[in-house]
């Protein structure tokens, strides 16, 4: 019963957070002058991947690595397949043309960077595959990489995705106010979301990789769904797209590179599989954004990365 209360209240907690903060990255991205596409891959990308970092350090801390690279990886595969998919479903993405040629192609390196750092055995004859602490200071050199990429996007002015469309005006206290009331509230209800979530599947018996891949990594990308959508539904695309692409990046490089310095992380049962679902998750974004109605993600393309995503967790389950 507790859990259960625990998993209600952290899901409402993540969706006023998700609109506070939408409302007043908004505001700040209309006020500088700042395109919504910078503000969803930093501002809002960081604030909404900040549940990952404290569930994955924390992992790592506690000796739980399946959970820390679990959390990760699912949390990923489920920002490109379902975040996309459902918000594309509300409306359908309108992407601009350097997300599709320079953001989405870094996204698929991340998944490619990972998946070279976690192959010790089948690339280096190591005896256990290991995210150690050099995999995890290449990961962070990546990431300081990626936020100069981001900065000179802010400085050329950033690219506008879609039409123009009207953002409320609010004072910057009011903005503030917004951003860190709305991170607040998904962190903590992140937080209740996925000790509600790890208290119901552990009392069905469920593995720690399949909890991290799936009922964590869903928890603590609630944040990104609620975000994603609440921006599409205020018709700003541009920040529903780089919430996820930012997120994704932050992900991977910050999330785990800051994990694996701090402690090695043992990939344990997160196989192979589950890292090339994550990069095809990322190669399906990019080619739904390209092919047949050009760098629009349509709703049944929507429709489809969603029914991928079920399949997947299906699987996982099935194999228990």
């Amino acid at each position: 019963m507790l859990d259960t209360l625990l998993l209600i209240g952290g899901l409402a907690l993540i969706l006023l957070g998700a609109n506070g903060l939408t409302d007043g990255s908004a505001a700040v991205a209309k006020r500088f002058r700042i395109s919504d596409l910078v503000i969803g891959l930093t501002i809002v990308a960081f604030g909404t991947s900040a549940p990952e970092l404290v569930i994955s350090v924390l992992s790592a801390l506690n000796g739980s690595a399946e959970m820390a690279i679990g959390n990760v990886v699912g949390s990923n595969t489920f920002n490109a397949l379902m975040i996309i998919g459902c918000t594309a479903v509300v409306l359908p993405i309108k992407v601009g043309e350097g997300t599709m040629s320079k953001e989405i192609p870094l996204v698929i390196l991340s998944s490619l960077v990972l998946f070279f750092c976690a192959n010790d055995v089948m690339l280096d004859q190591g005896n256990e595959n290991i995210i150690g602490r050099i995999d995890g200071l290449i990961l962070l050199a990546f990431f300081l990489i990626f936020l100069r990429y981001t900065f000179a996007i802010a400085r050329n002015g950033g690219e506008e995705v879609g039409e123009e469309q009207k953002i409320k005006e609010m004072p910057v206290w009011k903005s503030v106010l917004f951003i860190v009331g709305g991170l607040a509230g998904l962190i903590f209800g992140g937080q209740l979301f996925v000790e509600g979530a790890s208290g119901i599947a552990r009392s069905l018996g469920v593995s720690e990789s399949v909890i991290g891949l799936t009922l964590v990594a869903g928890g603590t990308s609630l944040p990104e769904l609620a975000t994603s959508v609440t921006a599409a539904l205020k018709k700003n695309p541009g920040i529903a797209i780089g919430n996820v692409i930012g997120s994704n990046l932050f992900n991977i490089f910050f999330v785990l590179g800051c994990s694996a310095t701090i402690s090695p992380l043992p990939m344990g049962g997160i196989n192979n599989l589950d890292l090339t679902v994550m990069i095809a998750s990322a190669l399906l974004l990019w080619l739904v954004g390209w092919f047949f109605k050009k760098r629009t993600i349509t709703r049944p393309e929507g429709v489809l990365m969603m029914v991928c995503y079920v399949a997947y967790t299906a699987y996982l389950i099935a194999q228990q």
